[in-house]
């Protein structure tokens, strides 16, 4: 995923935007996240011709996190897969036996 964004912003995006900016849009693009689920599955009534097709719009919105998450990670130089990996790794050995009882 890294790859596919950098390769678009080099090419077709004309660079990043600052890692400020990028923050305030990954921000802008979860509380968009966040209505539709509040929507979806919270108490939030959809005022009419919003969310046409609320699995469509689930979709979208969190793969707009996910493409402001690798411009983040591609400008400061961190490996998606590697954090992930290692998130993961601490969550196996730290919590083995935290959720049963």
């Amino acid at each position: 995923m890294q790859k596919a964004v950098d390769q678009w912003i080099q090419t077709i995006g004309n660079g990043y935007f600052s890692e400020l900016t990028n923050m305030a849009l990954l921000t802008e693009e979860t509380g968009e996240l966040a209505r539709v689920i509040a929507r979806v599955y919270g108490d939030q009534v959809a005022k009419p011709g919003d969310l046409t097709d609320p699995r469509k719009n689930l979709s979208e919105e969190i793969a707009d996190v996910l493409w402001v998450l690798c411009c983040l990670a591609n400008q400061t130089g961190i490996s998606l897969q590697e954090a992930f990996d290692a998130t993961l790794r601490k969550k196996i050995e730290r919590d083995a036996t935290r959720f049963t009882k």
